[in-house]
């Protein structure tokens, strides 16, 4: 099949066959497709939009374009679990949650991405700890699901393929907001990780790529409706996403907030609540807790005990990171040479923020990437982030700048004044977990 044939098609809004996405997708993997024939059909599809049989065409000729991994030789004592983001700014429910779930049984091989658009990657900021391996082998791998219960990691060359390849094109040409590519992206890869239970976290609000509410109840039925159709039991929550979810956004920045969670030093309370649901409904879904309820009493156990903590110690360590990481974390994580606070030019009430515009402060910052080949400094971002309906005074601090320079540091300071709005009348905290799908 010729791929300018396959791409008017769906340029011009025709359902493709089984055999022309397969078509696509060996393109993708072999490269007979080019880089502007491959973005062009990722330009139609999100235009166009994919039918339910195409997207789920789509995804499982993505999930079998390499290896399907298999955990039943492997002796693991528990249900093989994980958790998935559709993306936002401050978003580092995943390195809590892998571990906490680890704790209470579960085996979590989270494989995660890098920075999509304005949203920070969870590999970014693993990435920011000296020696942490992305791409382990099969048998470093292993070795970290058996000590720690969780390795947070890449997609090697073999899982997925053709993910990796549409991943790239995706971040670099406007096309990550489409809900059948978001959903072949992402169910691709867990139903290549040989998963026996997921949970999704599907965002929602001006920092989310599913902005208003009704298109991210598509993309969560969607989710679920495509996994569980593939043999996948999954759930999908959606979360608001109109401020930075916890203190701070940028790569260094969000790994040391997971470990003061982990350590019980600071729990921002939304950040809390969506960490703590997630990990509840996972526990239950892979039948380590009768019911929710239940699985939040053995959340709330890992994390007050340390074994949450122990557990991500334990991962970082076997994935290659320093062994004393979480006990001197600033000795590893470079910090940024200059760091500027952004206070409020008048009193009032923060009403509220442009959280998709602040993410993208933080690519500006170099936290993230304009192209795939960008380098990412993972010291830069934001920090100490004030929370829509908070009083704040003239002068008091909406947050702290960490920049590699002095320029950037005033430029990002200037834009975040125009980013968080403070208004005259008090605004009421809107709620987190806004809808739970099935």
């Amino acid at each position: 099949m010729l791929a300018q044939e396959i791409i008017r098609r769906k340029r011009d809004g025709h359902a493709l066959s089984e055999g022309e996405i397969a078509a696509f997708v060996r393109g993708l993997v072999d490269c007979s497709w080019s880089e502007g024939q491959s973005a062009a059909m990722a330009m139609a599809m999100l235009l166009k939009g994919m039918g339910a049989a195409e997207t789920v065409c789509l995804t499982l000729a993505m999930a079998r374009s390499g290896a399907l991994l298999d955990w039943s030789r492997a002796d693991l004592p528990g249900p093989i679990l994980d958790k998935h983001s559709s993306g936002g700014v401050g978003d580092k429910v995943s390195l809590m949650l892998a571990p906490i779930v680890a704790a209470c049984g579960g085996f979590v091989p989270m494989v995660s991405g890098r920075g999509l658009g304005h949203t920070g990657g969870t590999l970014d900021k693993l990435q920011s700890i000296p020696g942490y391996q992305i791409a382990p082998d099969s048998a470093q791998l292993l070795h970290a699901l058996s000590s720690a219960g969780c390795a947070i990691v890449g997609a090697s060359a073999e899982v997925a393929p053709a993910d990796r390849r549409l991943y790239a094109i995706r971040d670099v040409t406007a096309t990550v907001e489409s809900t059948a590519l978001i959903t072949a992206s992402i169910l691709s890869k867990k139903l290549a990780a040989g998963l026996q239970g997921l949970v999704m976290d599907v965002k929602t609000g001006n920092g989310a790529f599913a902005a208003s509410m009704e298109d991210a109840q598509t993309l969560a039925r969607s989710l679920v409706s495509v996994a569980n159709g593939a043999g996948l039991p999954t759930r999908a929550w959606i979360t608001d996403m109109n401020q930075v979810l916890g203190d701070a956004c940028g790569n260094a920045l969000e790994v040391m907030e997971a470990l003061a969670f982990l350590k019980g030093e600071r729990q921002e309370p939304r950040l809390l609540e969506v960490t703590r649901t997630l990990s509840a409904e996972l526990l239950q879904l892979g039948g380590l807790a009768a019911t929710v309820e239940l699985g939040l009493q053995k959340v709330d156990a890992a994390l007050h005990s340390g074994r949450a903590l122990e557990q991500f110690a334990r991962m970082v360590q076997a994935l290659g990171g320093p062994a004393d990481f979480c006990e001197n974390p600033a000795s590893y994580l470079a910090a940024a040479p200059v760091q500027l606070e952004v206070c409020a030019p008048r009193a009032g009430w923060v009403s509220s923020m442009a959280t998709r515009d602040i993410g993208l402060q933080v690519i500006a910052l170099g936290g993230g990437r304009h192209v795939a080949t960008d380098a990412v400094d993972s010291r830069v971002g934001f920090s100490h982030f004030v929370k829509i309906g908070q009083r704040v005074e003239q002068g008091s601090l909406l947050a702290l700048v960490h920049a590699a320079n002095a320029v950037a540091a005033e430029s990002a300071r200037l834009a975040l004044l125009d980013l968080i709005h403070i208004g005259d009348q008090p605004v009421a905290e809107t709620a987190v977990m806004l809808a739970r799908a099935q």
